[in-house]
């Protein structure tokens, strides 16, 4: 039986869908405000949410449980990334230079992690906007409150 199992599936395969979101998330998590249908938002929602609340908590496993949901490989930097970190520990500076996805949590958990600290619950806003273009599908922005 699928007694209370809501996920709407947005017209993809689970593993599309579960990198759709993983991609949806590092871009909103990047810039705080993404534009995106109103389906897909409100299926983000519950993610973002969930990533904010894996932040409040701070610890290793909370650390390595958002790294696994938003499908981060923390592999060997590329040639180009190895010579910036390189060049930053000969400048002492080698905490400035993070590459690629590992911005992504930095940003999750040291910025938006403690801003909701005191808070419990809603942490995105859906804002609609209008109909696109192409298939007249409603669209909307989502992004993190500013508290």
């Amino acid at each position: 039986m699928r007694h209370a199992k809501d996920t709407f599936k947005i017209g993809r395969t689970a593993s599309h869908r579960r990198c759709l979101m993983a991609n949806m998330l590092k871009s909103l998590i990047e810039n705080e405000r993404i534009e995106t249908t109103v389906r897909k938002a409100k299926e983000l929602r519950r993610y973002a949410d969930h990533m904010i609340t894996l932040a409040k908590r701070n610890t290793l496993a909370s650390r390595r449980q958002a790294i696994g949901e938003l499908m981060i490989t923390l592999n060997a930097m590329t040639s180009k990334e190895a010579r910036e970190v390189k060049k930053a520990r000969q400048e002492n500076k080698a905490q400035e230079v993070v590459t690629g996805d590992r911005k992504i949590i930095g940003k999750l958990f040291d910025a938006l992690g403690p801003r909701f600290a005191n808070r419990n619950g809603g942490y995105t806003r859906i804002i609609k906007k209008d109909f696109r273009a192409g298939d007249s599908a409603p669209t909307c922005y989502i992004e993190y409150l500013q508290q």
